[in-house]
């Protein structure tokens, strides 16, 4: 018969063996959390900059390489609108960011339900050819049951919209969970995001749009998903707006002589 005490000490060692197992199988998959997360980012960037076609898989090697080729990830100042020098942009959490007091502030009271504002964002230039094509922003705001992480992708001229993706949400599959609909993403191409004046004017309408040429701030609403509707609305014109990126592309509309 065994005595208590070693009963004891062999139940503690095998609790240390098991917790120093878990720890290490632990740290491995975060690692490799974390870089399916960059991919993922990665993945989406190039998708709503049109730099992935619709089904295609491309591999790990090759996500990188377009991602390299095309894109310049730069760090925004939103109240001044300017790039924030010698900071690593890949390395910046905008997540973590918005929910630190001492790396953010508190947001005006929105119908996009966005709490507080990061005093930096995560932008990315689309520059190809070394000549600025499109600017990918990152966009956050609740539908109706969650809140939707997404892209929007913007023209050079800072006010045509290039594509819109969201990559995290909890909307009702099949009604708001449309915003993962490719031909729903697909009418975003062309509409206009600001006005003459730089105020920011794309909505989702009820109902189907007009053409671009008569109706260039409206896309197609998701059928039965009013809610959603509206909260993409919103999100967009929060961070389209001056609280978020409205002074950083007014910017960019001034030095491309588009726009006020």
């Amino acid at each position: 018969m065994h005595s208590t005490r070693h009963t004891i000490v062999f139940t503690l060692l095998l609790c240390l063996v098991f917790s120093l197992a878990v720890s290490a199988v632990s740290v491995a998959l975060r690692e490799r959390q974390q870089e399916n997360q960059r991919l993922d980012r990665i993945r989406n960037v190039l998708q709503v900059a049109g730099l992935i076609e619709s089904g295609e898989r491309p591999s790990r090697d090759e996500l990188a390489r377009r991602f390299e080729a095309n894109l310049e990830p730069r760090l925004v100042d939103l109240q001044s609108g300017q790039y924030v020098e010698g900071a690593d942009p890949m390395a910046f959490d905008q997540r973590r960011a918005a929910a630190d007091p001492a790396r953010s502030r508190p947001a005006p009271e929105n119908r996009a339900k966005v709490r507080r504002i990061p005093d930096q964002a995560l932008v990315y230039l689309l520059v190809p050819d070394g000549e600025l094509a499109g600017i990918v922003l990152p966009v956050a705001g609740y539908g109706l049951w969650s809140t939707m992480y997404g892209y929007l992708a913007l023209e050079a001229d800072a006010r045509t919209i290039r594509g819109l993706t969201f990559y995290e949400h909890g909307e009702t599959a099949g009604l708001g969970g449309e915003v993962d609909n490719p031909r729903w993403k697909a009418l975003w191409s062309g509409r206009m995001a600001f006005d003459a004046y730089g105020e920011p004017r794309i909505a989702v309408v009820k109902g189907r749009a007009g053409g671009l040429a008569e109706d260039p701030y409206s896309v197609d609403g998701l059928s039965g998903a009013t809610l959603t509707s509206n909260g993409v609305t919103h999100l967009l014109q929060f961070w389209l707006g001056e609280q978020a990126f409205g002074p950083y592309l007014a910017g960019l509309r001034s030095q491309v002589g588009r726009g006020p």
